[in-house]
């Protein structure tokens, strides 16, 4: 069951996040108002991932190994950064189209070969999926791409220094939920 429950939010984040460019008339056509439902599309997808996730018990196909935990870490550092990067436009951004879906990329990465566990893989793996889909399309339908224009030296380091605070942050919510984040 639980694992049904992890696909259909899957599905449904995929389906919401993909709306604006499978359907732009009829997205266009909602206005404003698309917002909402979208919105609650979204936060439903997260809440059925969740539940499913913790719901399922699949196969284990390989175990958590200290080396593997430090590789995580320091990927999600870098996820981190790559979503810093994008609202302060620094000197990364300028180079990487899509920062925020590499981070997910990135992100999923990380907790794919920290975790070896089917319910890990197939929402991980569905989240990569998604992200390199989500980059495609868009690149398809948007093919120009206008760099962002160099930042001062500030966004960098407000860059680094809003990563490591949020790094933090997500460490303790991971030890709070019961995952140890350095193992």
């Amino acid at each position: 069951m639980g694992f049904l429950v992890l696909i259909a939010g899957l599905a449904l984040w995929t389906l919401a996040h993909l709306f604006k460019r499978l359907a732009p008339e009829r997205r266009a056509a909602m206005g404003a108002k698309g917002r909402l439902p979208l919105t609650i599309a979204i936060l439903g997808s997260i809440v059925l991932m969740v539940v499913g996730y913790r719901m399922a018990d699949g196969a284990v196909f390989w175990g958590r190994m200290p080396a593997m935990v430090g590789i995580n870490n320091l990927l999600m550092l870098f996820a981190i950064y790559l979503f810093a990067v994008s609202g302060a436009k620094s000197a990364l951004a300028r180079k990487i189209r899509h920062p925020q879906l590499t981070a997910v990329k990135v992100w999923a990465l990380a907790h794919i070969l920290v975790n070896g566990n089917l319910e890990s893989l197939l929402l991980f793996g569905g989240l990569l999926a998604w992200a390199v889909m989500e980059v495609i399309v868009i690149n398809r339908a948007q093919r120009e791409w206008t760099r962002p224009a160099p930042a001062p030296i500030a966004k960098e380091i407000s860059a680094a220094v809003i990563t490591l605070v949020v790094y933090g942050l997500v460490v303790a919510v991971h030890y709070a939920l019961g995952y140890p984040a350095f193992g």
